[in-house]
C-alpha cells in the first residue's frame, strides 16, 4: 500500500493505492469523518460486485450505510439522476457531517462529487475509483460535473475530496476495452510532463494489459503523483492545470456530436491526442519522430486514433468552441513539444484545425 497526498492547504487530502483496499473502506475512512452516516454512490453493475463488499466493511466499523445505484453509463451524468441522488441525500436525512461515496467510475465519481458539493452547500465526500480512467486521472483534484445536452461538464463545480481510495484490483471486474479505455489519461500524462512514465507504459504495455498488479500500482502512484502536483499548483484550472486537457478538446467534441453513446470517453481522448498532435505537427510544433511515437503507442494499446466518416470536420471544429477552456470567442488548445512538454495556444485558425481534423477523417 502507498499513500500520496494532494496538498491543499485546508483541502489537502490523501491518495491511497494497494489492494484488497475495499474490505478496509470501514478503517481507512474513520480518520476522515464526523458522523457514521454515510450514503454510496454506484452504479448497477459495481452495486452488484464492489457495493456489498464496500458496505460490509463500513458496517462492521460501526457506518449507518445507504445505497443508491445509477444506471451505467455517461447518460447518468445528467440533471435526472442528479435529482436521484440529491432526493436520497434527503430522504436519508444526511446532514453537514456526513459523507458521501463515489464507488465506481468516472461518471460516478462526477455525479456523486457534485450531489456532495451542493447538497446543503457542500458536504464530504470520498472517492474509491474502480475503473482504469477514473483511478488515474477523475479520482484526483475534485473536478465534478453532469452533462449538459449541447456539452460536456457545464454544469459543475470544483469540490475536493477527502480521501481517495485506489484498489487496483478493482480493474480485475472490468473489460479490456474499458482498460485500453482508461490507459489513454497515463499515456496523457507521459506527454504532458512526464516521459518516464510514457517510457513505463512502452516498456511494460503487455503487463499493463495483462493487469499485474505490481505495475499497475507503480503506474497508478505515477499518474496520481503528476497529477497531485499540478492540481497542487492550480487547483481551480486557472492556469497549469488547463494541459490536463490534452487531446480533450477535439475528444469533448467528438463525444458531443456522437451523443455520448459511440465511445468510451478514452476513446474519444485517444482520437483527440492524435489529432492534436497532427496539428502541431503541421504547425512545425512537434516532430514527426515524436508524432509516430505517441501514435505507435496507442495503436499497440488498441485505442482509436480516426474521427468517424459521418462527423464532417467543420461540425466537429464548431462544437469545439462549446468547450469551457474557450475563451473571448477563441480556442485554447494544448498542443505537444515534445514527449513530455506541451503548450496552450490561442491562435490556431479554425482551417488549420479543420486540415488536421480531415487528415484523420475516415472516408
Amino acid at each position: 500500500m502507498k499513500t500520496l497526498r494532494v496538498e491543499l492547504g485546508d483541502n489537502s487530502y490523501p491518495i491511497v493505492v494497494g489492494t484488497d483496499l475495499l474490505n478496509r473502506v470501514g478503517e481507512l475512512l474513520t480518520p476522515h469523518t464526523k458522523s457514521n452516516k454515510v450514503l454510496i454512490v454506484s452504479d448497477t453493475f459495481v452495486q452488484g460486485c464492489h457495493t456489498p463488499i464496500v458496505q460490509k466493511s463500513l458496517e462492521a466499523a460501526g457506518f449507518d450505510v445507504r445505497t443508491i445505484a445509477v444506471p451505467t453509463g455517461e447518460e447518468s451524468k445528467s440533471l435526472a439522476q442528479f435529482s436521484r441522488v440529491q432526493d436520497s441525500l434527503v430522504d436519508h436525512q444526511l446532514d453537514r457531517g456526513s459523507t458521501v461515496i463515489a464507488l465506481g467510475g468516472g461518471v460516478i465519481g462526477d455525479l456523486a462529487g457534485f450531489a456532495a458539493a451542493v447538497y446543503m452547500r457542500g458536504i464530504p465526500y470520498v472517492q474509491i475509483p474502480t475503473t482504469l480512467q477514473a483511478q488515474v486521472d477523475a479520482s484526483v483534484g475534485g473536478k465534478t460535473a453532469i452533462n449538459h445536452p449541447k456539452g460536456k461538464n457545464l454544469i459543475g463545480a470544483f469540490h475536493q475530496p477527502k480521501l481517495v481510495l485506489i484498489d487496483v484490483g478493482t480493474l480485475e471486474t472490468l473489460p479490456q476495452r474499458d482498460i485500453r479505455a482508461g490507459l489513454i489519461e497515463v499515456i496523457k500524462m507521459g506527454v504532458i510532463r512526464d516521459e518516464p512514465l510514457f517510457e513505463m507504459v512502452e516498456a511494460n504495455l503487455d503487463a499493463i494489459l495483462n493487469l499485474e498488479s505490481a505495475i499497475l500500482s507503480e503506474m497508478i502512484a505515477g499518474a496520481c503523483t503528476n497529477k497531485a502536483e499540478i492540481v497542487a499548483k492550480d487547483e481551480k484550472e486557472s492556469g497549469l492545470r488547463m494541459v490536463l486537457n490534452y487531446g480533450h478538446t477535439f475528444g469533448h467534441a467528438l463525444e458531443a456530436v456522437t451523443h455520448y453513446n459511440r465511445y468510451r470517453h478514452g476513446e474519444a481522448i485517444s482520437i483527440g491526442m492524435n489529432c492534436a498532435a497532427q496539428l502541431a505537427m503541421n504547425l512545425g510544433m512537434f516532430s514527426e519522430t515524436n508524432f509516430q511515437r505517441q501514435r505507435t503507442l496507442l495503436e499497440r494499446a488498441n485505442l482509436p486514433i480516426a474521427f468517424p466518416s459521418d462527423i464532417t470536420p467543420e461540425a466537429l471544429c464548431e462544437a469545439m468552441y462549446l468547450d469551457k477552456k474557450t475563451l473571448g470567442g477563441k480556442l485554447r488548445l494544448i498542443l505537444p513539444t515534445r514527449i513530455g512538454e506541451v503548450v496552450i495556444r490561442d491562435d490556431i485558425d479554425d482551417q488549420d484545425v479543420i486540415e488536421a481534423i480531415s487528415q484523420w477523417s475516415r472516408k
